[in-house]
């Protein structure tokens, strides 16, 4: 099974539901990863507004 990503957040989840915002709105058309390991000090994190560590997609369809 592939990775969905989260239409709300960007979050890769591989579940049906993002655990992150709850939404069930997923994806598989996605490019582009970023894995964020300190967002508070993470320049791409602010970015990209992302306020918790773990893996994000770059462009979701």
């Amino acid at each position: 099974m592939s990775e969905q990503v989260c239409r709300e957040c960007h979050r890769v989840v591989s579940g049906q539901t993002c655990p992150m915002c709850n939404s069930s709105n997923l994806s598989s058309d996605w490019s582009g990863m970023v894995i964020i390991i300190d967002p508070e000090r993470s320049e791409i994190a602010k970015k990209i507004d992302v306020k918790m560590p773990d893996k994000y997609a770059l462009k979701v369809r």
